[in-house]
């Protein structure tokens, strides 16, 4: 579907667009849910610093938010630590996930963001749109759109994590 030269055409596509919505004077911030999330937000702060926006960065960990913890089949759920060493407090953030489906992982971000302050905006980047939507909840930032059937799954894989880039369609 996308390899290393796409995903990385599509994030410097994506962070155009940031940077023609805003300006270095609304002190962005890129918060990216983990674990890939964490990944293309900081890809996208490269990006975007090398265009002279300057932004901060946070990783959130949004296991406590989500609505199916208790269909995991796990007493302790394995969280993960939010690094977010600034006030979010009147700011704007951009939330960024790897793939969006039914919204719920995204509803759980914006939840958990929520509990820590009160942004002045949010809007939401994401590698990969793919339907099936379960919650109102629509990307601001769209790295690509991609038709699947609700029984398909669409898999990114990153170097940091996965030692390739690439998405993939199963």
């Amino acid at each position: 579907m996308l390899d290393k030269n796409d995903i990385a055409k599509v994030l410097n596509e994506v962070a155009g667009k940031i940077i023609s919505e805003f300006s270095a004077s609304d002190r962005i911030a890129l918060v990216g849910i983990r674990d890939r999330g964490e990944i293309l937000a900081s890809r996208l702060a490269k990006i975007l610093l090398t265009q002279s926006m300057p932004v901060d960065l946070g990783t959130l960990d949004i296991t406590l938010y989500r609505d199916d913890l208790h269909q995991k089949g796990t007493d302790q759920p394995a969280i993960q630590a939010t690094e977010i060493d600034f006030d979010i407090d009147g700011r704007t953030i951009v939330l960024v996930d790897d793939v969006l489906r039914t919204g719920r992982t995204i509803r759980a971000g914006l939840d958990a963001l929520m509990a820590l302050g009160r942004p002045k905006i949010i809007r939401l980047a994401v590698l990969i749109d793919r339907g099936h939507r379960e919650l109102p909840i629509r990307p601001d930032y769209v790295g690509q759109t991609i038709k699947v059937n609700p029984d398909q799954q669409v898999k990114v894989f990153l170097e940091n994590m996965d030692e390739t880039d690439k998405v993939i369609i199963e």
